[in-house]
């Protein structure tokens, strides 16, 4: 992060100054001709959410009312800035947040009609373009595995397996996108830079050992920041100020922290794409060819295990045992808390759930239709996998899926009845409770003994069902999100909420297996602890923990 903050400072603005022509961003040193600025509209901006990228305001408005920002250097120093992940990734959601807010501010449409073709180009790549371009790589990796899922689920796949050679010309593109998906990109300006200040040599063996300590799995997952919070902003408005710290950062964070942060902007996306990739292993003709399944998807697969494990991986102790078992404690103790009404999103799971949906209580129409089609991405996999059940006998029909819609009710009513169950008797008539649950049980039984005797069902089916009605319930549930005015009053909200707690749960499940694989297997913790800091900070932590007795947790 450092080395991309210096080589932005100093050839980026440099080269934005002179020839191009398009510096408009000023860093705080920077010096205004007062009265030219005054008698032209002023320094700032009126509205904090629109111009929450204040500084950049500035520059607009000089280079549409006729002037120009310079770059002079005389000296070049140091400048503390915060390094630690989790204040990173929060900095750069601020900015693309603020990027998304450009996008749609008139300042930034003048200047598109105004400025001619080359410096628009130039302004363009500088400013909003970069993460427009950064979310198009990220929507084309879904696009990809979205069509790809499609085909092979359609049975499409299997008929053009015929021609080997769309999957080679397939394979080639995709090696072209990995190169972008790794910033090596946006490493040259770095690598100029460094060869600039320290020779050609030395900047190749740095850009080296960066990627040695995983800068790109830093970068996978910093592109998805971008991309989520540029995305949602274009979407539902809403930029706010983020307060990113200035502190102390060599500090175990908690998992529930973490999960706090990523959930939704990493988490929840990278269990999709890692769900269509299973699925697409499990369904495609072209994957029962290793090789070719995996040249085809490794790149993908680089990018959910980047999102899923990269707040881990440069979290301080982040694969310490004793510090995971604890963390998953706290996790569960927080998912379910109920606590008072003032309770803040980082006690409370509920409040986070409110505040995560924020955005959606302020957006216009448009952006609640977007965000309803957005979300009915979660029905194909049901379309699509209830004619590869067992039960299905190879039907073709219409009719199977809309049978299987029966099965989602089902489930959702089953739940209703032993959470009223729950409410009503566990508590002091405990005997009833379990009576209902035992009726449940024998129930759901029965049921798989009579479609195991009189149709086609498999056992198998029941496993692969869960594939195809998990993702459905969490698209119901994120539709809900969007029809809260309309849910909130009735009797169905509570089961929204219950439904996404436990979804919740199983997420934060599924995102710790890993961490808590990687912490049970020795010297993981040693080598993570090498490979993030220096040599003298290493020694410092294994000292401590001998005279601590490893009993410290925070």
């Amino acid at each position: 992060m450092s080395a991309q903050e210096t080589s932005f400072v100093t050839l980026g603005q440099r080269v934005l100054a002179n020839p191009l022509k398009v510096r408009m961003h000023y860093g705080h040193p920077d010096v205004f001709d007062r009265l030219w600025f005054l008698t032209r509209g002023g320094i700032s901006k009126a509205s904090r959410v629109i111009n929450i990228s204040e500084d950049i305001f500035a520059g607009f408005n000089c280079t549409l009312r006729g002037g120009n920002v310079t770059h002079h250097e005389y000296i070049q120093v140091g400048k503390g800035r915060d390094v630690g992940f989790n204040q990173v990734s929060m900095f750069e959601a601020k900015v693309a947040s603020g990027n998304g807010e450009q996008v749609l501010s008139r300042d930034v449409y003048r200047l598109g009609h105004r400025l001619d073709f080359f410096r628009m180009l130039s302004f363009f790549y500088t400013t909003v373009g970069f993460f427009f371009n950064t979310m198009m790589v990220i929507l084309t990796v879904y696009a990809f595995l979205w069509g790809r899922l499609y085909l092979a689920l359609s049975g499409v796949e299997a008929a053009m397996e015929s021609d080997s050679n769309n999957n080679k010309a397939l394979g080639t593109i995709l090696n072209q996108q990995f190169i972008i998906q790794l910033g090596l990109f946006t490493a040259l300006p770095m690598i100029v830079e460094n060869s600039l200040e320290l020779g050609f040599l030395q900047a190749i063996w740095d850009f080296l050992t960066m990627q040695l300590q995983l800068s790109s799995v830093f970068y996978t997952f910093s592109m998805g920041t971008r991309s989520h919070f540029f995305g949602r902003t274009i979407l539902h408005g809403g930029a706010k100020y983020r307060a990113t710290g200035r502190g102390f950062v060599v500090q175990h964070k908690s998992f529930a922290e973490n999960y706090r942060l990523y959930a939704r902007s990493h988490f929840v996306k990278a269990i999709e794409l890692g769900l269509i990739l299973v699925i697409y292993a499990s369904y495609s003709p072209v994957a029962s060819d290793t090789f070719v399944y995996i040249a085809m998807t490794i790149t993908s697969w680089f990018l959910v295990a980047s999102w899923i494990m990269a707040p881990f991986v440069f979290n301080p102790s982040g694969f310490d045992w004793l510090k995971t078992v604890y963390d998953f404690d706290d996790f569960m103790n927080w998912i379910w808390f109920h606590g008072s009404v003032f309770a803040k999103a980082e006690q409370s799971w509920e409040r986070w759930w409110y505040e995560e949906q924020d955005h959606l209580r302020f957006t216009g129409f448009w952006g609640k239709v977007l965000e309803i089609i957005l979300d009915l991405r979660f029905f194909v996999f049901q379309y699509g996998i209830v004619y590869q059940l067992g039960i299905a006998a190879g039907s073709a029909s219409i009719a199977v899926y809309l049978l299987s819609w029966i099965y989602v009710f089902v489930v959702f009513g089953i739940y209703v009845v032993v959470a009223y169950g729950r409410a009503k008797y566990a508590a002091k008539e405990h005997i009833y409770y379990r009576l209902v649950q035992f009726l449940v049980i024998i129930l759901a039984i029965l049921v798989i003994i009579a479609l195991l005797e009189f149709t086609e069902f498999k056992f198998m089916d029941i496993f692969t069902s869960l594939l195809a009605f998990i993702p459905t319930g969490w698209g119901i549930i994120l539709i809900a999100q969007v029809l809260r005015p309309f849910l909130q009053s009735t009797i169905l909200w509570n089961g929204v909420v219950s439904v996404a707690r436990l979804y919740d749960i199983l997420f934060g499940v599924i995102v710790m297996a890993p961490v808590a694989l990687l912490s049970w297997l020795p010297g993981f913790q040693s080598m993570q602890t090498r490979i993030l800091f220096n040599d003298a900070f290493s020694r410092g932590l294994r000292i401590f923990q001998i005279v601590t007795g490893k009993k410290i947790l925070g």
